[in-house]
């Protein structure tokens, strides 16, 4: 096993003042069909950011287990997690058009209703939108590693972060990280066990739970011999 690495000085910047953006908007190409699904379909299965609370049962029209995924990427696992899992809602949040428009055709196409979608800043709907012991669960699939040393600061699981999502989860609820980048699964890991509230649900590393979809990026990697590491820790009773 590798050596956990020390963990930095908490950071003690108030979230509600400042963060930093853990991603870059870049201008991807949009395809018509992603820009048509992102013109009709957001109406519906979307939710507008808004600097106030809002109920997660009423915008899903029903009380069923709610788990927050940040970061959905193109949304192929989104769908198919949320395909899979009909007892439970999932509220998936993704700053790049091109990825929310194709989540959006994956929606209409396998006529998914228990996903919707905020196009905003995570740190800022955690923040301002989403009530203490709201949420079952939390997915973090495979987020930006910012391999370069100087962009680490970017990494989006940080402790400031990672407390301020602990206090949205309901006792016993779980922070799912997936990355296939060892140095940010070692960094990863240190923040998750050094927060109080939560505890691992493995020694360390944690076997890739059936939920979780192999993307084709990760099988390709694994046939290369690639690593991949996954996380689970549960909210302290």
């Amino acid at each position: 096993m590798n050596r956990m690495p020390d963990i930095p000085k908490p950071d003690t910047t108030d979230l509600s003042k400042r963060h930093i953006r853990s991603y870059v908007l870049r201008q991807g190409r949009v395809s018509p069909a992603q820009q048509r699904a992102c013109d009709t379909l957001l109406p519906r299965f979307g939710i507008s950011y808004a600097a106030q609370p809002f109920e997660l049962a009423q915008a899903f029209g029903r009380d069923a287990p709610k788990i927050l995924e940040i970061g959905f990427g193109m949304g192929d696992s989104t769908a198919a997690i949320a395909l899979a899992h009909p007892e439970n809602d999932y509220l998936a949040l993704e700053v790049h058009t091109p990825g929310v428009g194709n989540l959006l055709k994956l929606i209409d196409a396998q006529k998914i209703g228990n996903v919707r979608i905020i196009r905003h800043d995570a740190v800022e709907v955690l923040r301002d939108m989403l009530g203490d012991a709201t949420l079952d669960g939390v997915h973090i699939f495979f987020p930006d590693p910012w391999h370069k040393a100087r962009h680490n600061k970017r990494r989006l699981i940080q402790a400031p972060f990672i407390a301020q999502l602990a206090q949205k989860l309901k006792h016993g609820g779980y922070i799912h990280v997936a990355t296939d980048w060892q140095d940010y699964a070692e960094q990863v890991l240190a923040v998750l066990s050094a927060e109080p509230l939560l505890e691992n649900t493995a020694a360390d590393y944690a076997p890739r739970p059936a939920y979780r979809p192999l993307t084709k990026f990760e099988k390709r990697g694994i046939n290369l011999g690639h690593g991949v590491w996954d996380m689970v820790f549960k909210k302290r009773p």
